[in-house]
């Protein structure tokens, strides 16, 4: 889906596109080295704080954040809640009776909860949600519009009878997704307008690992994260015989993704057809790759003259070497068979099993005579 952000004027919003916010809770059991509860707030996919119960920490992400918490001590009121108050053993105790629910003794178990608020600042349509995951598996939702709760697991039925029935969960989930989070996120992207509704332009390059992998298309250093990366074929986007990635996040808050292309079918002489295709929301050129031999980074290196001979001496030098070993080790063997007839007290007095006694011999048994040529001839002869 195409989506375009104009440039901000004055202080009003005159771009069109869809933002979010969201809050992003985890808990955990059985997971000692990770925190038991923790809390996220996103603004379009970049992180705003963070909190660990167990370490009394609320991290902000930006100074920007700061002036708003200062600003609304509503907010912050309820981030320190959410966060300290009785939130974490709730989610505990959540834990702990959904472990019973699904017959589970022990083991490592997760519950997520994600809600917030998605704004069309140009249409103003708000869409509210709340959802809940349990060991990474959808458990139950929020459904605004009929005020019920979704329950997509046999073991969700009986909390989603009681909370359809809670007609106060109801009103508070209704006020706080589609009054004060759109509101609360209204307020992030003017304070933070600065970094949430800048426009920055990815580097794209091709890679390939060997001749014949496919070649990927990689955007890298854009931002926002709303944007589309298609490989064509005579200007038209290719759907089969190509691999999406994910937009994934880079440590400077920008965003890259990449796509692949299988050319395994595809003569040389077809290559100029096609091009790799970046597009940004609120940017109106595209940017536009060729696939062409030269531009394609690897770091695979082609096997010189050189390499080829050393390889074929080391493979020929490992072939003698183990016909060789094959030889002397029936020669000894012959050896050993001579020796093992010996008495027990025969190996210098010392009374030895008949299981450790070829391993004993093998240490008293004298040099073989030296292979010759010939015999080394006639055994590679036999071998093949």
């Amino acid at each position: 889906m195409k989506t375009f952000i104009l440039l901000l004027l004055s202080s009003h919003f005159a771009f069109s596109v869809k933002h979010s916010l969201k809050y992003i809770v985890t808990a955990s059991s059985g997971l000692p080295d990770l925190p038991e509860f923790v809390v996220a707030a996103v603004v379009d996919e970049n992180p705003l704080f963070y909190c660990d119960s167990s370490k009394k920490i609320l991290e902000l992400k930006h100074d920007w954040v700061k002036k708003v918490l200062e600003n609304d001590p509503h907010q912050l009121e309820f981030y320190k809640r959410a966060c300290f108050g009785w939130l974490p053993s709730y989610f505990k105790d959540t834990i702990n009776g959904l472990k019973q629910r699904f017959n589970q003794s022990g083991g490592v178990h997760i519950l997520q909860k994600m809600n917030g608020c998605e704004w069309d600042n140009e249409t103003g349509e708000i869409l509210g949600f709340n959802q809940f995951g349990y060991d990474g598996e959808d458990f139950i939702s929020i459904d605004l519009k009929t005020e019920t709760w979704i329950a997509p697991k046999p073991q969700a039925v009986t909390t989603k009878l009681r909370w359809d029935a809670d007609k106060a969960r109801m009103k508070y989930n209704q006020k706080y997704s589609t009054e004060f989070y759109p509101e609360w996120l209204k307020i992030y992207l003017a304070y933070g307008r600065s970094f949430l509704l800048r426009t920055e332009l990815p580097s794209v390059s091709l890679l390939q690992k060997t001749p014949s992998s496919p070649v990927s298309c990689l955007a890298t250093g854009f931002y926002p994260h709303r944007a589309s990366l298609v490989w064509r074929k005579d200007g038209e986007e290719l759907h089969e015989e190509v691999d999406h990635g994910e937009i994934l996040p880079n440590h400077d808050g920008t965003f890259q993704m990449s796509v692949d292309l299988d050319l395994s079918s595809v003569t040389p002489e077809d290559w100029t057809r096609y091009d790799c295709v970046f597009q940004l929301s609120g940017v109106k050129e595209d940017i536009i790759t060729k696939l062409e031999k030269d531009r394609i980074r690897t770091n695979w290196v082609k096997p010189s003259n050189m390499t080829v001979l050393v390889t074929a001496a080391v493979v020929v030098l490992a072939l003698i070497g183990a016909a060789g070993f094959i030889t002397y080790k029936k020669k000894k063997d012959t050896c050993l068979q001579h020796d093992i007839k010996a008495p027990a007290a025969a190996l210098d007095g010392q009374t030895v099993s008949q299981t450790d006694r070829p391993l004993l011999v093998a240490a008293r048994c004298p040099p073989c005579p030296p292979d010759n040529s010939s015999e080394l001839s006639e055994k590679l002869n036999e071998d093949t």
